[in-house]
């Protein structure tokens, strides 16, 4: 394993989030503070409490999910793409570093930026309400799993991308629609029950629900079958990921 090349991948992808600060970090944060203030007040005024939890700490873990899910995305793919786009991909590529060591470095930065996303937009929400986190073990593991998952989607919607506006639309027709539809701010059992089966069919659902759990131990899914979804779309990522390299797929002039 060729350490020192994905140190200096890793390092070259972080360096952008301090070079560009507002955008990886405080506009985010902005955003999901707002989503949560206006939902909060707006919502959380006629809906007191769900599942014993009041609203305001009840949508906490899908606002953070929320987050982590899209700046996995777009940090992945725009990390990638741009080399591609620049040519520089092509040195990276026919430099002495392996498909695992180049996934490593930039998925790992990608990932890295939304768990920082996430810790900073959770202490944030405790500021204005309680927040509970029954097990903070299962919780930091789901925020890494997904912030991994996500980024290795992102990873290969980069490679898939050829032009700035398919690398947009993804993320913006795609996984948001599925994070909000996902129980972001309701709990499914809500629904009525056709559409509660039609919602089991979004796997964000089992994303949040995990998560949702690790917090209040409230869960529309069983937390096993969260992590083996989880588990499934790791390595289907993995899988696209190992045959993009193997056939050089958008990759090779």
């Amino acid at each position: 394993m060729n350490y020192p090349a994905i140190k200096a991948i890793y390092i070259f992808e972080m360096s952008r989030m301090r070079r560009t600060l507002f955008q990886s970090i405080v506009s985010p944060v902005i955003s999901t503070t707002l989503y949560f203030v206006v939902f909060g007040a707006a919502i959380g005024s006629r809906i007191t409490e769900i599942d014993g939890v009041s609203y305001g700490s009840f949508i906490v873990p899908g606002l953070i999910m929320l987050s982590i899910l899209t700046e996995s995305v777009s940090n992945a793919s725009f990390g990638i793409y741009f080399p591609k786009f620049s040519g520089s991909i092509y040195e990276v590529l026919s430099a002495p570093v392996s498909y695992v060591e180049i996934t490593l470095g930039y998925v790992g930065a990608a990932a890295s930026k939304s768990i920082i996303v996430g810790i900073i937009i959770l202490l944030t929400a405790n500021l204005f309400v309680p927040i509970q986190v029954a097990h903070p073990v299962w919780m930091f593991a789901f925020l890494v799993l997904t912030a991994i998952s996500f980024s290795l989607l992102g990873f290969i919607l980069g490679i898939w991308a050829d032009n700035w506006e398919k690398l947009a639309i993804a993320p913006a027709l795609i996984i948001t629609p599925l994070a909000f539809l996902g129980g972001s701010f309701y709990s499914i059992s809500m629904l009525p029950p056709f559409w509660q089966k039609v919602t089991l069919l979004n796997p964000v659902v089992y994303l949040i629900s995990g998560f949702r759990w690790s917090f209040y131990e409230n869960a529309d899914v069983s937390v096993y079958v969260s992590i083996a979804m989880i588990g499934v779309f790791l390595l289907i990522c993995l899988i696209l990921i190992w045959l993009i390299f193997k056939t050089g797929y958008r990759l090779r002039v």
